[in-house]
């Protein structure tokens, strides 16, 4: 790929890559580095872009694969010597002038709802990312991860149920979320 192309592609649909990004790494610089290793790996190959095969897919897919392979390398490393975090991630809170109780409840189960998706195995975390905050189709997801459409709904239905269960667990009403 040529600089030119790869800038209609950041143009187009760089934001939804961004925030795929962000959702695999949960952490800002993190996604920001993987964001910018997918396009300069899709700079250095010497793919042509078909527009008409969905190039957002294929830019999804050399993300997750970037991504899967920089977590086998940090899980190789912690094996040999192990590193702590020492400091805890605030949770964000939504700030709202109408009711502060209401905000602060709803800003609870949004970090709850964030808190279970990372504890999500890979399987069900990158499909559930991929259609709900991505906004791709379960076909499109299929090319991603290199599975079959059912695969993909089988995971998207279990992800949300594993999901509910989690929540429920730590006291939330079905009727709640």
């Amino acid at each position: 790929m040529d600089a030119l192309e790869i800038e209609r592609c950041i143009d187009q649909f760089g934001t939804d890559i961004y925030r795929f990004c962000l959702r695999l790494c949960t952490d800002r610089s993190d996604a920001e580095d993987l964001y910018q290793q997918t396009f300069l790996k899709a700079l250095e190959t010497d793919w042509t872009l078909d527009w008409n095969q969905n190039p957002k897919a294929l830019f999804f897919s050399l993300s997750c694969q970037l991504w899967k392979s920089d977590r086998r390398k940090q899980a190789r490393r912690n094996a040999i010597a192990p590193s702590y975090v020492l400091d805890d991630e605030t949770a964000c809170t939504l700030r709202s002038p109408d009711d502060t109780e209401e905000s602060y409840m709803r800003s609870e189960l949004i970090y709850k709802v964030r808190t279970v998706i990372e504890e999500l195995p890979d399987k069900f975390r990158i499909p559930l990312t991929l259609f709900y905050l991505s906004d791709l189709q379960v076909d499109q997801i299929a090319q991603v991860i290199n599975k079959p459409p059912g695969t993909v709904k089988s995971r998207l239905h279990k992800g949300r149920k594993l999901i509910k269960k989690r929540l429920e667990e730590l006291g939330y009403e079905e009727g709640f979320f």
